[in-house]
């Protein structure tokens, strides 16, 4: 009689054991959102004709944990040249992963797209302005022209780059380079970004 109780007893407990270990067993998350330790602002002077001329100049931002992760981020300083015209060719790239992030901006194009802010190209005095230039015929940002003032107000400013994602690019204002109301748009920043920058 004894045994015939605890027989249930046994039973429900190696139930209960393999409910609870199956229960103990946490879901794995996976994380989408791209990781991006490194943005290059790569610049190569255009004379007149718009024919490249030069060096190309390269400018980095990185944290080794990842740009929105971390808190190391270091910038270089970006030093032009007043009176000059360049192509600003931008590269993002995953140093952790080994990856270059940029192909995947531009494959993903009407849902990516670059602005240039801060005191280099906001208000009367700014002494930068930016057009679009990406082969696509795409307003992206990975390539557009960068125009130094001959003669600009003052020789240090702030170059703030934001990249934004999954924006509604038909928001008025949205087409502007320099909208300093991106976040009217939607989206969320991917990057966001300033560097120091000094003219010559």
């Amino acid at each position: 009689m004894k045994t015939y109780h605890k027989l249930p007893i046994y039973v429900l407990s190696a139930s209960l054991f393999a409910f609870a270990s199956c229960e103990s067993e946490d879901p794995v998350i996976e994380n989408e959102e791209e990781v991006i330790t490194d943005i290059n602002l790569n610049f190569t002077e255009l004379d007149e004709s718009g024919n490249e001329v030069g060096t190309t100049l390269t400018f980095n931002a990185s944290d080794a944990e990842g740009i929105e992760v971390g808190d190391a981020l270091t910038a270089d300083d970006i030093e032009l040249e007043t009176g000059k015209t360049y192509r600003l060719d931008i590269e993002v790239l995953n140093a952790i992963e080994n990856e270059d992030i940029t192909e995947e901006v531009l494959e993903e194009g009407d849902e990516h797209q670059f602005y240039f802010l801060g005191s280099a190209f906001e208000g009367s005095s700014a002494p930068l302005t930016y057009v679009y230039d990406d082969e696509s015929g795409e307003l992206i940002g990975v390539s557009g022209i960068v125009t130094v003032s001959s003669s600009p107000g003052f020789n240090n400013a702030q170059f703030r780059v934001v990249l934004r994602h999954d924006l509604d690019k038909n928001f008025p204002g949205a087409t502007n380079p320099n909208f300093s109301n991106f976040t009217e748009a939607g989206g969320e920043s991917d990057l966001d970004v300033t560097f120091p920058l000094i003219l010559n």
